[in-house]
């Protein structure tokens, strides 16, 4: 039976219903919270913005977004935004979802840290971000109304959330610094593992092979 939380209906299928189930088993209550609401935040501003997006599709997006930092799927030689991505694709072509379709899903969950350029993209690519931008940073907090937000949250609760999440980031790319490089990731090192260097872009330049 489907589920509707906040006007939106929550799509009811064995892929969605396969995709919330190994979210559950594969992230914390925290992850998966987040990830739920980053459908259902991103599929209001869809509808505020008249926009035709497939929910199953955005549906994966959002729940699979932050697979990367997972004990699960998380790597440690890529950025923890390819993890969830490259699991996604997987997964939608287990469903016979291929190509494009496939590659949209994989595109949102790969940009969502890359502020602006997603919002020009498909649908699915930018409510995934504003999804995660509305949940995370507040951007877009007043775009949906008090009533979705609480109808959102009760369903969802986010307690503490921003340490919580930030600890989440933190202890998810830790071990692979050098894949914050030019992202907004290296801001959570520099605030929370002691010694770390954020790469500078300036010095790649300057130190680079070429003599000028």
């Amino acid at each position: 039976m489907s589920e509707t939380i906040a006007g939106v209906r929550i799509p009811d299928s064995p892929l969605v219903r396969e995709a919330t189930e190994l979210v559950r088993e594969a992230a914390s209550p925290l992850v998966f919270d987040h990830s739920r609401r980053v459908f259902l935040f991103g599929a209001l501003r869809g509808r505020e913005q008249g926009l035709d997006f497939d929910p199953e599709l955005l549906y994966v997006g959002a729940m699979f977004h932050d697979l990367g930092l997972t004990k699960r799927f998380r790597r440690t030689d890529q950025r923890f935004e390819i993890d969830g991505a490259d699991e996604a694709r997987r997964f939608l072509r287990g469903h016979g979802i291929t190509g494009e379709r496939a590659d949209r899903v994989w595109t949102a969950i790969a940009l969502h840290t890359t502020p602006e350029i997603p919002l020009h993209m498909a649908p699915e690519v930018a409510l995934v971000t504003r999804g995660v931008e509305l949940d995370v940073l507040g951007i877009g907090y007043h775009a949906v109304s008090d009533e979705q937000r609480t109808a959102v949250v009760a369903a969802h609760p986010r307690p503490d959330f921003k340490n919580q999440i930030l600890a989440a980031f933190t202890e998810g790319i830790k071990d692979r610094p050098q894949t914050t490089f030019g992202n907004v990731k290296a801001d959570v090192l520099t605030h929370y593992v002691p010694g770390f260097q954020r790469g500078d872009f300036v010095e790649v330049i300057r130190n680079s092979d070429w003599p000028e």
